[in-house]
């Protein structure tokens, strides 16, 4: 494993607890269901690993911050929008899993998509 990707693989690890404390945090103490809280915590960790990448993992690009926050907004929405589908299809599914497990579900089946295009869309050299 390449130091970078192991590096990916953490920052991945504290977006991972971002968006499960924002998840747990909304579920708690808002009337938003699992599904709306959801759409905000994957924002949430979205920012919190673009500032993580940024400037451990990949190191900021070239681009300039404005062209290579809008790269990695894109490419992020892509895989947050797969990681969503892969969480609500297993509530949908399975409507007794619990909305963490579905979503450590949704974040395994969304992390090649995410690093295939960071690496190669966002911050490639």
């Amino acid at each position: 494993m390449s130091g970078r990707f192991a590096r990916f693989l953490l920052t991945g690890g504290v977006g991972f607890i971002a968006d499960a404390g924002a998840l747990t945090l909304l579920l708690a103490s808002t009337p938003l269901g699992p599904f709306l809280a959801r759409v905000l915590s994957i924002a949430f960790a979205l920012a919190v690993t673009w500032l993580i990448n940024r400037n451990f993992t990949f190191r900021p690009s070239d681009r300039g911050m404005v062209r290579e926050g809008a790269r990695y907004g894109g490419v992020g929405i892509g895989s947050s929008l797969l990681n969503y589908v892969a969480y609500a299809g297993s509530l949908a599914l399975l409507p007794s899993l619990p909305p963490l497990v579905a979503l450590a579900f949704g974040s395994a089946v969304a992390t090649t998509a995410s690093w295939l295009g960071y690496s190669r869309l966002v911050f490639d050299r």
